[in-house]
């Protein structure tokens, strides 16, 4: 059976079909959680996009000159070259937050069960603690009968933060390593990714070179497989920001963006919007398409005096803090400020929202059934 699973994961990253391609994520299905046995056959003809949008949402994303080593997302969640001129910076000129107050589940005594939430990750303590922690303690409490870890896929990340703040994340590797010298024995595997896309691909992979170390492996869907957690997640952000919509502001959402045709899933959110009725709502991507000067266009000539951004990623990071709401002439609110509109900020990441959170919850809950 074990041979089986490395042979149907290996087969799964070859046939993945993401958003707008066909797969059952266009078909307002969620394909639930996969067994690291089962999962070649329906698994990863859903996948999702976050930022761990593609081969390598870790090795592409991230792509803007930043102070912090940090990617959104996730949506997020490719690295690239900025990423490493940006962690080798000494000299930080903001803050944070205090790591100490965050937890970075890593310690052992994990028991035979564990989940094992993985995350691109974020340098930013606080957004750290109050998203990608919040999720992993939602989960935690859920499921008070396995041990709850954490993982990061950026080692840019990882490194940046042990370097500055002295505490240590675990990558993937560590992480499963850490599980088979515990003796887990059932191992479910929940990212935090927004979608099913590189990223989220190559954790699949990662884990299939384990498969022979654990009893049974599952891997939880990422936040948006089907259309009806697309039209959830869009009345979700809309709730969340009901008070700017007055009819004078337009509410505006970054998201992270990719290369991969997971990217069509920002279209989907756009059209949720304008079926809902949300007529004052947009989303534009730092990355790729729809971009600002699409949602420029956008708001151009509707009478609007405000515009509020947002970002639509797990994690209020490096693009929340400098691509979106930062002083330079390039960020989203200086080039919006430029257009006359007064701009309002709202640095809070998906993973802030308790509904948010416990769609994660959901998807582990998933993944623990089908174990």
């Amino acid at each position: 059976m074990k041979r089986k699973l490395v042979v149907l994961l290996i087969a799964a990253m070859t046939g993945v079909m993401l958003f707008g391609c066909g797969s059952a994520s266009g078909s307002g299905e969620s394909a639930g959680a996969k067994t690291a046995s089962e999962d070649a056959d329906a698994q990863y003809a859903e996948t999702e996009a976050e930022p761990a949008d593609s081969a390598s949402d870790e090795t592409q994303a991230e792509t803007s000159e930043t102070k912090a080593a940090d990617s959104d997302t996730a949506d997020v969640e490719e690295a690239s070259d900025a990423e490493s001129e940006e962690a080798d910076e000494d000299d930080e000129n903001y803050e944070t937050g205090d790591a100490g107050l965050d937890d970075p589940r890593n310690q052992d005594g994990i028991g035979d069960k564990e989940i094992l939430v993985v995350s691109f990750g974020t340098s930013y303590n606080d957004s750290r603690r109050l998203t990608i922690g919040a999720i992993e303690q939602a989960i935690a409490d859920a499921y008070p009968d396995w041990s709850v870890r954490r993982a990061f896929t950026s080692q840019i990340i990882i490194d940046h933060v042990k370097e500055r703040d002295g505490e240590a994340i675990d990558n993937v590797k560590e992480a499963l390593d850490r599980a088979v010298d515990n003796g887990v024995k059932e191992l479910v595997i929940q990212p935090t990714h927004l979608m099913d896309g590189f990223e989220y691909n190559d954790l699949i992979d990662e884990v299939a070179s384990y498969s022979d170390a654990f009893d049974k492996v599952a891997i939880g869907d990422p936040l948006l497989i089907s259309d009806d957690d697309i039209d959830q997640v869009a009345g979700i952000v809309h709730d969340s920001t009901a008070s700017y919509d007055d009819g004078k502001t337009a509410v505006c959402f970054m998201g992270h963006g990719t290369e991969a045709d997971s990217n069509a899933v920002y279209d989907k959110v756009q059209k949720a919007f304008d079926e809902k009725g949300y007529e004052n709502y947009y989303i534009g991507t730092v990355e790729a398409t729809p971009s600002l000067d699409d949602v420029i266009a956008a708001i151009d000539g509707k009478g609007y005096d405000r515009v509020m951004l947002r970002p639509l990623m797990v994690v209020a990071g490096d693009h929340a803090n400098n691509d979106m709401a930062g002083e330079e002439d390039d960020s989203w609110k200086s080039i919006l400020e430029a257009d006359g509109y007064e701009v309002v900020t709202v640095l809070e990441g998906l993973g802030q929202l308790p509904e948010i959170q416990q769609m994660y919850v959901a998807r582990a809950g998933e993944a623990i059934k089908g174990i």
